[in-house]
């Protein structure tokens, strides 16, 4: 199922019901709130803002991350180029694969490793990784 409106992606959402083998992870931006939104799995969820730029998705059954969202997405690509040119290079094909938004992230800010905020970024990373969801570039190239 293509997911193209945010109406749809609520809907998919709403399918909460349908077997787990047949849902599929998803992101879609909003270009009108310029935020990405990605859910991986179709539990419920509760909501944790982890600092300006990310809010993680918990599942209400397991605890573990089950999707985020990420708001004010075009600011911090540009951000990213900016200090990290070779961020450019992650973007091939017009698409962005959301692993690379969370880890130039990670890399931007001045955390410890055991930092709460560094550690919710490295379980990012491994939900992303995972799931192999890429986006539209155009976000990132303004």
């Amino acid at each position: 199922m293509s997911i193209t409106t945010p109406e749809e992606f609520a809907k998919r959402m709403l399918l909460l019901g349908e077997p787990a083998d047949q849902f599929v992870p998803t992101a879609y931006y909003d270009r009108d709130g310029d935020c990405i939104e990605l859910v991986t799995r179709p539990d419920p969820f509760r909501a944790e803002r982890v600092d300006d730029l990310v809010t993680v998705y918990y599942s209400q059954e397991s605890g573990e991350v089950v999707g985020s969202l990420i708001k004010g997405v075009s600011k911090f690509c540009d951000e990213m180029l900016r200090k990290m040119p070779g961020f450019k290079i992650e973007i091939q094909d017009g698409r962005v694969r959301l692993v690379h938004i969370f880890r130039a992230r990670l890399w931007s800010i001045q955390r410890g490793p055991d930092d709460l905020e560094t550690l919710v970024y490295r379980k990012l990373i491994q939900v992303a990784e995972r799931s192999g969801i890429d986006v539209d570039a155009g976000l990132c190239m303004a």
